[in-house]
């Protein structure tokens, strides 16, 4: 019998759906979130419950091959549909192998090209992220990444920031990242459609975004701007976020 997994769409929940194909000895057909699980005619659906001793089982047996599992984890943020079968084909060709290196094998090379991907996104918000300072003196920023890097740039804004409290918000995927001068933690906001960013950010704010715009239009060479090479290394898709992008 064929099988269609459904979990909570979690890493942990992932990986107690691969605990349970060995365990079980399945055949699935598809691994998908509740939220993308598209139930079949003929397969059977199977609902996983994420169970942290067998998801933690699986993840040290993959930590033995570190480049790899990092491919698996980095590869499972791009959130691409039908990722989840090609992680567990690639998960049981290289646990039945020991090759983790072979990017001749379809689903290996494939979870490597996301990985690239991905790590591309991560280092983008690490560099494009613009805090603002609320009223609450909590430096603030918004992003909507095309994948889900929050979990990888954590530990890149807590070095280099680790005296001020901040707040690193996915608009896309609704929750955040919260740094309160000890440690980091993943929080969730409402906000309010009718409150001003003047009530929410501190006065100085809007002078300092025309100091910053204003230095970066003296600092610029007009007759040097090459658009096309400007834009492949910042994506318009940014911009809404970049101080020296927003207008005056």
């Amino acid at each position: 019998m064929q099988h269609q997994l459904a979990y909570d769409g979690s890493f942990d929940g992932f990986l107690t759906a691969v605990f349970t194909v060995y365990e079980e000895k399945l055949s699935p057909v598809s691994i998908a979130s509740h939220e993308k699980f598209q139930e079949g005619l003929f397969e059977e659906k199977l609902i996983i419950y994420t169970n942290e001793a067998k998801a933690n089982r699986v993840w040290k047996r993959l930590k033995t091959f570190h480049n790899f599992s990092t491919q698996v984890y980095w590869s499972f943020l791009s959130e691409t549909d039908g990722n989840e079968l090609v992680l567990l084909k690639a998960i049981e060709y290289v646990l039945a192998t020991g090759n983790a290196g072979d990017y001749g094998h379809k689903m290996i090379l494939q979870i490597a090209q996301l990985t690239k991907m991905v790590g591309r996104e991560k280092h983008r918000m690490e560099a494009f992220v613009r805090f603002k300072l609320t009223s609450d003196q909590i430096y603030f920023a918004q992003i909507e990444p095309d994948f889900d890097v929050l979990p990888l740039i954590s530990s890149h804004f807590k070095n280099r920031y680790a005296d001020q409290k901040w707040l690193i918000y996915d608009l896309k995927r609704s929750y955040g990242l919260y740094y309160d001068l000890k440690g980091v933690e993943m929080i969730k906001i409402e906000f309010s459609d009718n409150q001003s960013e003047s009530a929410i950010f501190a006065q100085e704010e809007a002078i300092f975004d025309i100091l910053w715009r204003d230095y970066f239009k003296s600092t610029t060479i007009s007759s040097r701007i090459n658009m096309k090479l400007h834009i492949r290394h910042i994506p318009k898709r940014y911009w809404k976020y970049l101080n020296e992008k927003s207008p005056r």
